[in-house]
């Protein structure tokens, strides 16, 4: 058995799972909803309050699709119950972030400013010298935030670019002058 795929998803009060035919499954919560076609191999089915997926044999490719089948719909169901963000910060001299409108304007030492559009069904806030990137889809959030960091990736010199809140940048040391 798969250890993730063998643990019932638990549907919490106000969330409510729909499972239709090849195994579209639609999450509907309090902050929206998803919907996600998944693997038709796999056997989705409601136990009271609980999504249960089954696989059909023991071949490694359904061995795999069982605890991604799961833990895709682990991440619908939080999603849409309380949400998904990520936080993201700019280090360097000039280096800034701004919100006008729904566009996320960054000042990264390029000749121009770059603009980039919130996706839909994502936000992004800027506060001081964090962007914060929130949205219901695990998958999305975390592509926005990425294509956020790719803009300016921090260097291992300084420190200076985009990077995610909790990442740790390996330092270089630098050169050193002759003697």
């Amino acid at each position: 058995m798969s250890r993730i795929g063998r643990h019932p998803v638990e549907v919490p009060a106000g969330v409510e799972v729909k499972i239709a035919e090849n195994n579209v499954v639609t999450v509907k919560g309090p902050k929206g909803t998803l919907e996600k076609a998944l693997p038709t191999e796999m056997s989705i089915t409601m136990e009271d309050g609980h999504v249960v997926v089954t696989r059909p044999n023991d071949l490694k490719k359904m061995k795999s699709l069982h605890g991604l089948t799961r833990t895709l719909i682990q991440n619908m169901v939080t999603g849409v119950s309380q949400g998904y963000e990520k936080t993201l910060e700019v280090n360097g001299v000039g280096y800034r972030a701004q919100k006008q409108g729904k566009k996320l304007v960054l000042s990264l030492g390029y000749s121009h400013p770059v603009e980039m559009e919130d996706p839909e069904g994502l936000e992004s806030a800027v506060d001081g010298n964090k962007i914060v990137v929130k949205g219901i889809d695990k998958e999305k959030v975390g592509q926005y935030a990425a294509e956020i960091r790719d803009k300016r990736r921090p260097e291992p010199y300084k420190g200076k670019g985009i990077k995610y809140a909790d990442e740790v940048i390996r330092r270089k040391v630098g050169k050193t002058g002759k003697k």
